[in-house]
């Protein structure tokens, strides 16, 4: 079973035929009039294929996102640009869990039949089994209090640094207002706070990442979630490998 599509819009757009572009607006004609929403995100749920992870069900989910602020509406007819994603949505908050093999941020079409072959050639290719195993795994690894507050400090001051620090670094998209309500979420959320001694395990973190990441505008939130599971999974990396990184304060890491 596939549930209807939700569809999300921007705001509309008030425009012009082509051939209006030189008129003045008092002057154009109802037939030379146009209206437009300059971005659409839309989401298919797909209940039957699901799993559960820490007793939270996940289903399967597909979607994406089409944006004409990414084209010129008055040159001639180009390569079309969408954004388009398989992944599972966290039925308990709404989250949604992306993996880099189920995004495909910037796939340039010139057809339907073509934007319908990319899309199949992802949805084909996803390994749902891996993303999930990498998920579950996340139950494996707490962090405490003061490792929270290092990683969220480090995260702040990541911004701030220059190319040449950033260079060796992971490459975090996380914005300072996400930053934000992670750290609150951490203290308050309902499903993903930390205990009553300041323990959170990795997949509860996740979760406050992405959904700190659905405040961020349409263009950029699947990039954002996407970025979100690496980075959590390259802190996990480096806790199973015993690495410096630069996130990490280092020792009394529970696994």
């Amino acid at each position: 079973m596939v549930m209807m599509p939700n569809i999300r819009t921007s705001h509309n757009i008030k425009g012009r035929i082509p051939s209006a572009i030189g008129k003045p607006v008092k002057e154009l004609l109802e037939h030379e009039k146009t209206i437009y929403y300059e971005r659409m995100a839309f989401m298919i749920e797909i209940p039957h294929i699901h799993t559960y992870i820490n007793n939270q069900k996940l289903n399967l989910t597909v979607g994406g996102v089409r944006s004409y602020s990414e084209q010129n509406l008055f040159s001639k007819k180009s390569i079309e640009k969408f954004k388009i994603f398989i992944g599972f949505k966290n039925m308990v908050c709404c989250n949604l869990c992306i993996a880099t093999d189920g995004l495909k941020d910037d796939l340039r079409v010139s057809s339907i039949e073509e934007l319908k072959s990319k899309a199949r050639e992802l949805y084909l290719g996803f390994n749902q089994e891996q993303q999930v195993d990498s998920m579950r795994e996340l139950q494996d690894y707490t962090i405490n209090q003061e490792q929270f507050a290092h990683l969220v400090g480090k995260m702040k001051l990541y911004q701030h640094l220059d190319k040449n620090h950033k260079k060796d670094l992971f490459e975090l998209k996380t914005t300072d207002s996400q930053i934000n309500s992670i750290i609150k979420n951490y203290v308050a959320d309902e499903h993903f706070s930390a205990d009553n001694s300041g323990y959170i395990n990795l997949w509860n973190l996740y979760n406050l990442f992405t959904d700190s990441s659905k405040s961020n505008y349409i263009d950029n939130f699947l990039s954002r979630n996407c970025n979100t599971y690496e980075f959590i999974n390259h802190l996990v990396n480096s806790i199973k490998n015993n690495e410096e990184n630069y996130f990490l304060k280092n020792h009394e890491i529970v696994h």
